[in-house]
């Protein structure tokens, strides 16, 4: 193989030393100069890393150039030495992902829109197709003799041995043609019959197309059937093991939901351009079906899930002091929920098949036997939760090596723990347990284990374990105090770790896939001016909420804190968010913001609040139903922590954060102005009925069904009540979180005689700052808010 560069890998013992040692003059820290390019001031941490099919070699894309992009680079795992991979070997080399054999001797897979068939052994690449159209998602048939893709929304299967190409189905948007002979018009087959009776022409003209049908017919009768699926779109198109069935998901999405606008101000045109986003919760959602396409039959069927347990009870919330009274009511509450259905997943053997469903409103998730045959569907296990079920799609499973059982995660106990049920007798068994998350999971190549990451030993750290196939102890692998992101070589002999602590960015590390093992650090990302600072690591700590909750926290403290001194706490996001741990936080910026700030005197606390990942379901969903309660209340006891252990003045306290953060700064300041001195609410969401479906209807249920809920969660509601100082910045071209959320909220505070507040606009930003001029005036902005409200005159 060709290199262009190479780059001489460098111990653990050389670079984390130089993160976290004291410098004899330590730096000073300034806001322009933490939100420069971390790219060119920080460093790149590796990322995308993959094993090569010989598990020699471990490929991962990286930046020590610092060029405008990451490039491809490879280690040796015997010298440990980096290469830069050439542009042409790039661009020769087989893509990630496919699928395997069963015997991992061949694997299929996607690249640049065509279908390669790839020799484990030796190298040898094979093309499948060479068009113009994209052909993807390929897979090996049940017999291995064949490779099945996709093209233009129908599958297809490859003939391995001799190259035949064999279409599988033929679905067609529209309606299907109408026959006229076809016709139950009872007038029309009058006037029909009367031509053929009085007409001879018409009757041999009528007799010769008939034939010419029938002729046609037997030409084309080994092709799929024509199948019209109208204005609905297919997907999930699965080939059964004895290729008999294949099944297919039907989408509908409703023709009239508005799109909101965002408009994009600054572009190539010099004209004002519309941005089309998505639709605001509550907005009619797409509804799914589920086909199967009896190849042998000719023929298709739907499949019904009114039988699946509890189908038709509907949430609490809709329970609460209603009664059906009229016969619309009486027929709605009758009506079978409606699902999203996900599979099916067949056994080894062929023999069986289940599926998961969910349904629209997401209080439930059902993973159920599956005949395609008789299209029966029976439930196997119900996960049912009033307030919702965790995660989207289906989830972790897959089928055991005896065929007999599945293996998934549930949130049953109150923790994601990995489970496997017989299909047979129903026998449901945990193999984890505990007030930890299952996070991970792969089964071993020779089936006789489990290697799972989970936060076992503190929810702000997550290790590697290997696990029996049916329960026992675990043995951990990592040892490090942090987080690892684990790819485990082909061979399954040895570990690539993107490893990082709460004051070390992200590097790349070789461990033996055994306890005990010695980390090597493959890659030294970090420039001589970042690590010049001493970053602070900060200490991860727990305290009682009011209602007797522990909650986990990093508080940053001043090496000298005085007594009565300022303080800030920071909100992260959500989407369900952790960041209370103790490896590099996504919120980096932050993070070196908050050591500026303890530079200054303040102390900082950074709060996961309840909503916040990694502390199980009842932690999750502490929030349900009312954003802005038990979130904030753990920050409001979180504020009286600070005044009571440590030394902080209660009216010298400040807030801040984004997104969610902003949402609950802008609750802090509107509803406990006599708590928080001044705050900074970025990229906020103002008003929850104007936020997505998918995220936003999981917690406060659809507006129009509980406005209750959206009320009492809302900040646009509550604006009454700001006394402290606010700033508000806001990207222009956010669609992720409309500019009109804070434009509306703007209006309110105006209405409201409101002049202790100002809204920084960034023009060319989305939800996710990208330029670093922007995050600089963002945050001089929020240090001076608090400079001048929270340090004293």
């Amino acid at each position: 193989m060709r290199f262009i560069k190479t780059v001489v890998a460098v111990s653990a013992s050389l670079l984390y030393p130089l993160v976290s040692g004291f410098a004899q003059t330590k730096p000073a820290l300034t806001v322009e100069k933490i939100m420069r390019d971390p790219a060119q001031w920080i460093g790149t941490s590796p990322s995308n890393v993959y094993w090569a099919e010989n598990s020699k070699q471990v490929y991962f894309l990286w930046n020590p150039e610092k060029t405008r992009q990451d490039s491809l680079y490879v280690v040796d795992t015997g010298s440990k030495k980096i290469n830069k991979v050439s542009k042409a070997i790039r661009l020769a080399m087989p893509s990630q992902g496919g699928t395997y054999n069963r015997l991992r001797t061949q694997r299929v897979y996607e690249k640049a829109g065509d279908v390669f068939l790839l020799d484990v052994k030796s190298g040898k690449n094979r093309q499948i197709t060479s068009t113009a159209d994209r052909e993807s998602s390929p897979t090996f048939t049940a017999d291995e003799q064949r490779v099945a893709y996709l093209k233009d929304g129908n599958l297809f299967t490859w003939n391995i041995s001799n190259g035949q190409v064999k279409q599988l189905t033929d679905f067609r948007r529209g309606r299907k043609p109408v026959d006229p002979t076809q016709t139950r018009d009872k007038q029309e087959l009058f006037l029909r019959e009367q031509q053929l009776d009085l007409l001879q022409i018409v009757k041999k003209r009528e007799e010769d197309r008939k034939n010419q049908q029938l002729a046609q017919r037997e030409l084309t009768r080994n092709r799929p059937k024509e199948i019209y699926t109208e204005d609905k779109t297919v997907d999930n198109i699965t080939l059964n093991p004895d290729e008999r069935f294949i099944t297919y998901r039907l989408t509908t999405r409703p023709a009239n939901s508005k799109i909101a606008q965002v408009p994009n101000f600054v572009t190539a045109s010099g004209y004002t351009e519309d941005i089309p986003t998505r639709t605001k919760v509550g907005a009619m959602q797409a509804t799914y079906e589920m086909g199967v396409y009896d190849v042998k039959a000719d023929t298709t069927y739907l499949v019904s899930f009114r039988g699946l347990t509890g189908i038709q009870e509907k949430p609490a919330f809709q329970k609460e002091g209603q009664k059906p009274t009229t016969e619309a009511d009486k027929a709605a509450a009758d009506a079978a929920r409606r699902v999203m259905m996900f599979g099916p997943y067949y056994s080894t053997d062929g023999k069986q098949g289940v599926l998961v469903i969910r349904s629209a409103d997401n209080k439930d998730r059902w993973i159920a036997s599956f005949d395609p045959a008789t299209r029966t569907v029976k439930t196997l296990d119900r996960q049912r939760d009033e307030a919702w079920v965790n995660g989207f799609g289906p989830g972790i499973i897959g089928w055991m090596p005896d065929n007999k059982r599945i293996y998934f995660t549930s949130e049953e106990s109150g923790y994601a723990h990995l489970y496997t049920l017989d299909i047979a007798s129903g026998k449901k068994a945990a193999l984890t347990s505990g007030k930890y998350e299952v996070l991970n999971v792969q089964m071993s190549k020779d089936q006789k284990h489990w290697y799972l990451t989970t936060n076992q030993v503190h929810p702000g750290e997550q290790h590697f374990y290997r696990l029996p196939l049916n329960g026992g102890k675990a043995e951990q692998i990592t040892r490090m105090t942090g987080a690892h992101e684990v790819t485990m070589s082909p061979d399954e002999k040895t570990l690539a770790v993107r490893y990082s602590y709460s004051n070390k960015p992200w590097e790349l590390f070789l461990i033996d896939n055994k306890p005990g093992a010695k980390p090597v650090q493959i890659t030294n990302s970090l420039t001589e001016e970042f690590k010049a600072y001493p970053w602070r690591e900060p200490e991860v700590i727990t305290y009682k909420a009011e209602d007797g909750a522990d909650v986990h926290a990093r508080l940053y403290k001043p090496a000298n804190g005085v007594s009565n001194g300022p303080a800030v706490i920071f909100v992260h996001g959500a989407g369900y968010l952790q960041n209370a741990h103790k490896w590099w936080s996504t919120y980096f910026r932050e993070y070196m913001f908050h050591n500026l700030l303890v530079d200054k005197g303040y102390t900082v606390l950074d709060i996961d609040y309840r909503g916040s990942a990694g502390y199980g379901r009842d932690w999750r969903t502490g929030i349900y139903r009312h954003m802005g309660g038990k979130d904030l209340s753990d920050h409001v006891d979180g504020a009286k922590l600070l005044a009571e252990k440590y030394n902080v003045d209660p009216k010298r306290i400040g807030i801040y954060g984004g997104s969610y953060g902003g949402f609950i700064t802008l609750m802090a300041m509107f509803t406990q102005p006599d708590v928080f001195a001044a705050g900074a609410a970025l990229r906020s969401v103002t008003d929850w009925s104007h936020y997505n479906h998918g995220y936003t209807a999981n917690i406060l249920n659809e507006p129009q069904a509980d406005s209750l809920a959206y009320t009492r969660s809302s900040p646009i509601y509550f604006a009454e009540g700001l006394k402290g100082a606010l700033l508000m910045c806001h990207g222009m071209v956010d669609t992720n979180v409309h500019f009109q959320d804070i434009v509306r909220l703007s209006q309110r505070l105006i209405e409201l005689g409101k002049d202790n507040w100002e809204l920084a606009v960034y023009p060319v930003e989305d939800h996710g700052f990208v330029e670093p001029s922007s995050w600089t005036d963002e945050y001089k902005r929020i240090l001076k808010l608090f400079e001048t409200n929270l340090q004293k005159k």
